[in-house]
């Protein structure tokens, strides 16, 4: 199995790499930072005969993702793809700049899509794909100060959806994740950005976000990958076009 991982290089992305290689895959990875790629591809399991890769690139240069990708889909048959990025600033809608929204959208909702264009013709050659995309649970429920990333990860599980109608009979299965407070740099940042807009410590919001959750902690990104490992296996083949949150419980939702 070969498989494609975005924002690869730490948090949610480099978790579900280690897990895919810890059970036999080669991963590819993306991200930015080329120094954080190498440490987190040189991290991953060998012990199958995995082969590894990294490219350095910017969800914000579409031309240049295009032209990686297409590369990539002509060298290679990916098995896998998770689109895994990194979510838009926290802040009240009203006050978000309409640029916002087009630089989220087209970072989330246009960058899954041309990764996924690329590497679906060679999913059907081998009737097996599955492609899992990580958004968030303001799918189902809106959070407080995220008002551009609620609206672009609601289009991001409307493109799943529609993406799994479309591909289901080809062996190629599209569900989604919705991470719920996991342990993260995004999570922190976060975090930050609530204890300012209520004006306290930033520990008295951590300790709030916390006790929101049934299972009184955050989750770590190798409980998301644990999920998405699930998704990606054959075991999975009949799980097609759906949200999963991985919260502890606290989307407020059956």
């Amino acid at each position: 199995m070969k498989a494609l991982v975005s924002g690869g290089s730490q948090g949610i992305g480099k978790a579900i790499a280690i897990e895919l290689a810890s059970l036999g895959a080669s991963c590819i990875l993306l991200s930015r930072n080329e120094e954080s790629l190498k440490l987190a591809c040189e991290s991953l399991d060998v012990n199958h005969g995995q082969i590894h890769q990294f490219h350095v690139i910017d969800f914000n240069d579409r031309e240049a993702l295009e032209l990686l990708i297409s590369t990539i889909a002509s060298k290679e048959r990916i098995d896998i793809l998770i689109n895994n990025t990194g979510g838009p600033a926290a802040g009240m809608i009203v006050d978000a700049d309409e640029s916002e929204f087009e630089k989220a959208f087209s970072q989330h909702v246009i960058c899954n899509h041309i990764l996924t264009k690329h590497l679906v013709p060679g999913m059907k050659l081998n009737g097996y794909g599955r492609i899992i995309n990580i958004i968030s649970t303001s799918v189902r429920i809106p959070l407080d100060n995220l008002g551009v990333s609620n609206t672009i990860r609601g289009a991001v599980a409307s493109w799943s959806k529609s993406m799994s109608n479309e591909l289901a009979q080809f062996g190629i299965t599209v569900n989604s994740l919705l991470p719920g407070f996991i342990a993260t740099t995004r999570l922190d940042a976060v975090a930050t950005h609530f204890s300012q807009k209520a004006q306290v410590e930033k520990e008295v919001m951590v300790e709030r976000m916390r006790s929101s959750v049934p299972a009184k902690r955050f989750g770590e990104p190798k409980e998301i990958a644990a999920v998405a490992a699930f998704l990606a296996s054959p075991a999975a083949s009949y799980v097609n076009g759906v949200s999963i949150p991985v919260d502890g419980g606290r989307t407020g939702t059956i």
